[in-house]
């Protein structure tokens, strides 16, 4: 059974650079997988396409023919595809039990109103994919209460009009910092709890005031409210600001994960909320899980990237986390470039020019060393071991079969 992302969201959501880099990362861990694009105004994907529905159909020549504007064809390329359904099932073949990711077109009307993409998913779960949505929205949205509850009305309209499992993220996780502080931590925004705390601040955006002007006028004869929050005055937008907080806490179905697309923990734990929510660490029958990087996938291992700690990584101390981030590519690249690879390998901790081991004085010479020297494996052995005791939090585990 093939398995498969749909990757929806709005213009700017970050999705072809999702796809580009969900696919390095799967590259990496010894994944296969394919990028489909269904965008007909995406011309300049950054990934390799295994399929790509231009070479289905222009959406210039379908503006020019049919006299419409971007969204109208892109609309109208989405019907010729669902037409010519037999183009992509013939290219899905060639592609295998490869995982794919189908970069969605951007505008949100196509999978919170129209039919087609709706049709177009449910005939790719007929083919016997295992679909899951990933519906990315900027983490800009946080910045600003009524871009924040208006995107969770449209993650909730995307939630019902899309019957699969679906995964909301926060993408640039990383820029998040440089807008303006956020009212409230990170995982008051995830966890999309108690949202009658943001009614004050929503109010006073919309009414272009402070929260704290908002409390001034709260007070009576300047004596303190024990609950403020609950005196507030009404405005116009109150009943409406109420009425959506109780739609979206009453269906109580929106939760949000987070990426940051260059972090590889980030990522890392993306893909295993993506796992669990198409089930793909349960395998296949095919046994696709086999390799030593998928069944760490499976097992989770990395660790979970706690909510608090992306506050802490992006938020509360991100340009510490850099600095450091930064000196560890630095190392990294010292080590790499400092020695031949073979050196490396086989010196313990780093030693002159003229006290190379015999070993590498074999390898330098051209011949290779003789490791099947009795002798040379006790001393080897006994070498590690005094490591191992040197080192016991290495956090490296060797197991011998019999």
């Amino acid at each position: 059974m093939p398995f498969a992302q749909l990757v929806i969201g709005p213009p700017g959501a970050g999705k072809s650079t999702y796809c580009d880099g969900m696919q390095q990362f799967m590259t990496a861990t010894e994944r296969e997988c394919a990028v489909v694009n269904l965008d007909p105004a995406n011309d300049r994907t950054n990934y390799p396409c295994a399929l790509d529905i231009r070479e289905l159909v222009s959406l210039e020549e379908v503006m020019e023919q049919e006299e419409l504007g971007p969204n109208g064809g892109v609309l109208y390329a989405l019907e010729e595809l669902e037409e010519n359904w037999e183009w992509l099932e013939e290219g899905l073949k060639g592609l295998g039990d490869k995982y794919i990711l189908f970069d969605c077109p951007g505008q949100v009307e196509l999978f919170t109103h129209h039919t087609t993409l709706p049709k177009l998913f449910h005939r790719l779960e007929k083919l016997g994919y295992r679909l899951v949505v990933i519906n990315l929205l900027d983490s800009h949205t946080l910045s600003r209460p009524t871009l924040y509850i208006s995107s969770l009305l449209l993650c909730l309209r995307s939630m019902l009009h899309l019957p699969f499992p679906l995964v909301n993220v926060l993408t640039k996780i990383d820029n998040i910092s440089k807008n303006e502080p956020l009212p409230f931590n990170l995982d008051f925004y995830t966890e999309v709890q108690d949202l009658d705390y943001i009614l004050p601040h929503l109010e006073a955006e919309q009414n272009n005031t402070s929260v704290a002007a908002l409390l001034s006028q709260a007070s009576t004869d300047g004596e303190e409210q024990a609950d403020p929050m609950a005196d507030l005055p009404a405005t116009k937008f109150t009943a409406l600001n109420q009425a959506l907080i109780q739609l979206i806490g009453d269906f109580g179905l929106i939760g949000f994960e987070t990426l940051a697309v260059e972090n590889k923990e980030s990522m890392l734990n993306l893909i295993h909320a993506i796992d669990r929510a198409s089930g793909y660490v349960f395998g296949t029958e095919k046994g696709t899980n086999e390799s030593i990087w998928q069944v760490a996938m499976q097992e989770g291992w990395g660790g979970k990237m706690d909510i608090r700690d992306v506050q802490e990584r992006w938020i509360d101390r991100k340009e510490e986390f850099d600095e450091l981030e930064r000196k560890g590519w630095e190392e990294e690249a010292k080590m790499a470039g400092a020695k031949p690879a073979a050196e490396v390998r086989r010196t313990a901790p780093e030693s002159g020019p003229d006290q190379d081991t015999e070993g590498v004085k074999h390898e330098q010479q051209g011949a290779a060393p003789d490791l099947e020297d009795d002798e040379d494996l006790e001393a080897m052995q006994a070498a590690y071991l005094r490591d191992k005791e040197q080192n016991k939090d290495a956090g490296i585990k060797v197991i011998k079969k019999g």
